[in-house]
């Protein structure tokens, strides 16, 4: 018979983009065909196509193990899965030099457009079009194949909201609230535009020198295939692949409120490279993550942050509301060196902002004519981790029933993780240990703030937000 899904396109969306909190969707993708991209089938496709993979330790640190600090490979889908498989290393190959009990592998961020350029008819295998965007496919969608332990440090994307499509494997997600961000300590190096980073390694934290973590609320998710996880717009999050294999798909869907974050990114991107490059790159630091091509002049960070206002401005005067709900991508036209991957090669098309007031304005009354969020076997609730839940999910494609969706470890962030090998210790926060007290604090007559230091503090988002506001203002005026 006829696949029948839970919620039309039309409620789907209003879902969407009225949630504010983390929610995963079941029995909604059970026709995509996307469902048989595992990681056998996408060798097969891929036919011998390299694709680059980033190489990480298994030890658990307590400090986050950003992508400077990783190793990269370009190796085939096939070598990658004889690797995970712990088949003998080779004398040669790309994955020669990495145990494969001591590393793991993962190939994020790969655009489907851009992998799959030569087969185009795939992308119509990704129908988010069930979730109220028509004509958005795999072109617009990013593709994750990791191993077990691969996983992404904790940070908050400036643009959009997130769904995520688990096709293979189980991912576990531990998210933290807008509200918590200053309990995450959050900094911008390494940089990387529209990517929020957090001090705190989540999954170890060290609170001697995070104590205010110790206030952050975890909603910790178990994502098994066949589910969509919807991430709101600035949640926190850490992810990490749980299974032998992983596979997912991801969609950032735009928002009205990314025209001022695109504002605020330009500002922390011409503060960030002007204060970097003025510093001595002898010292080693690797501050431009390596999503980041370059570091761009300050010409052209310039003419991005007045392209980003006057996109803003545009914007404004159709009529639309900086407010999160669906958003053209008008504001896409900055320079290409100043725009995160995501957004620069999804192959979202500039439209005039005025085109959707009507579309804009008829989604928000729906949105508001929810009375209440029809939570319940198709929608499932990402709770925080102290309260106690029973989730159930009907659909979970070749997954473990009995462990399908909700975490709960006891109730506190410290029990994330305690099924890892023995934690490694590390002192490395910008405050050298012959200069701590022996309370733990800096000693006064030694304490050395670094350039990292000062920009934690001068482009901290309360900061950013607040001089972005003054600018558009001043601009108005």
């Amino acid at each position: 018979g006829e696949d029948v899904k839970p919620f039309t396109p039309e409620t789907a969306k209003e879902l969407v983009m009225s949630l504010q909190q983390p929610a995963v969707f079941c029995n909604m993708v059970g026709d995509w065909p996307a469902l048989h991209w595992n990681t056998k089938y996408l060798s097969a496709v891929l036919d011998g196509k390299t694709i680059q993979f980033r190489l990480g330790l298994k030890t658990v640190d307590l400090v986050p193990q950003f992508e400077t600090k990783c190793s990269y490979v370009e190796a085939t889908l096939e070598e990658f899965l004889a690797w995970s498989r712990g088949q003998p290393p080779c004398l040669s190959g790309p994955f020669s030099r990495y145990e494969y009990s001591k590393y793991w592998a993962y190939a994020d961020y790969k655009y489907i457009a851009k992998i799959f350029e030569d087969k185009p008819e795939i992308f119509q295998d990704i129908r988010w079009s069930d979730f109220g965007f028509p004509g958005r496919s795999g072109k617009e969608s990013t593709l994750w194949i990791g191993s077990e332990g691969a996983n992404t440090p904790c940070h908050l994307d400036s643009y959009g909201c997130n769904l995520v499509l688990q096709v293979q494997g189980r991912k576990r997600w531990h998210l933290f609230p807008p509200g918590d961000t200053s309990f995450l300590y959050p900094t911008r190096i390494p940089y990387e535009e529209s990517s929020v980073f957090s001090k705190v390694n989540v999954a170890n934290p060290d609170l001697k020198h995070f104590p205010e973590f110790r206030n952050a609320t975890a909603h910790v998710v178990t994502l098994s295939p066949g589910q969509v996880l919807l991430v709101p717009r600035h949640w926190w999050h850490y992810v990490e692949s749980i299974d032998p294999i992983t596979v997912s798909i991801n969609s950032w869907i735009e928002l009205d409120a990314d025209h001022e974050a695109r504002v605020e990114e330009a500002i922390t991107r011409m503060l960030v490279c002007a204060v970097k490059s003025a510093e001595n790159p002898s010292g080693g630091d690797l501050w431009l993550n390596p999503t980041e091509v370059e570091a761009t002049s300050h010409e052209i960070n310039l003419q991005y942050l007045n392209e980003a206002v006057s996109a803003y401005f545009r914007c404004q005067k159709a009529g639309v509301p900086g407010q999160a709900r669906p958003s053209s991508a008008a504001a896409e036209q900055g320079t290409s060196a100043s725009r995160k991957r995501k957004k620069r090669e999804v192959g979202c098309e500039p439209e005039d902002c005025r085109s959707l007031n009507q579309e804009l304005g008829s989604s928000t009354l729906q949105a508001e004519k929810l009375q209440e969020i029809p939570f319940g076997p198709h929608l499932i609730q990402v709770l925080p981790q102290s309260q106690e839940t029973s989730l159930m999910c009907a659909a979970a494609v070749e997954s473990d029933s009995s462990d399908l969706l909700h975490e709960n470890e006891g109730g506190h962030f410290g029990k994330l993780h305690r099924t890892r090998k023995q934690l490694v210790t590390s002192n490395s926060y910008g405050t050298p240990a012959h200069q701590m007290g022996t309370d733990g604090s800096p000693n006064a007559s030694q304490t050395a703030l670094s350039t990292n230091d000062l920009l934690d503090c001068l482009v901290n988002p309360r900061v950013i937000s607040l001089v972005a506001r003054l600018l558009l203002e001043r601009t108005r005026v």
